[in-house]
């Protein structure tokens, strides 16, 4: 990538030449470790732009399964997953078998060790 723009900011002396002393510290010019704080910044930002994309969609998909009634409600959904932990938990102290053999322990897909 070719370097050719230049960027020049305002900041405090005091955080200027705090900058300065850990990039020499570092055995870097401050140049480099400001263009990798700028890089990982650029690529946060995106990743947080998608994320956000994900959840709104994610949102979106289950207000329009609430508007069709094709959603269930939070009283159906917390008590299914109370059913699946309390059977995980019964699961979990049962790993051996009718003869006595141990196995492993599958309820709804999950494997307990």
């Amino acid at each position: 990538m070719s370097k050719e723009a230049v960027f020049t900011m305002k900041l405090e002396p005091e955080l200027r030449a705090e900058f300065m002393a850990e990039a020499n510290s570092a055995h870097r010019p401050a140049s480099q470790v400001l263009r990798e704080l700028m890089r990982e910044f650029v690529q946060k930002q995106r990743e947080s732009r998608k994320y956000d994309q994900f959840l709104l969609s994610k949102v979106e998909a289950g207000r329009m399964s609430m508007r069709s009634d094709i959603g269930r409600s939070n009283e159906e959904v917390e008590a299914e997953f109370c059913t699946r932990r309390t059977n995980a938990v019964q699961c979990e102290s049962h790993h051996l078998d009718a003869r006595g053999t141990e196995r492993p322990c599958r309820y709804m897909g999950l494997h307990l060790d």
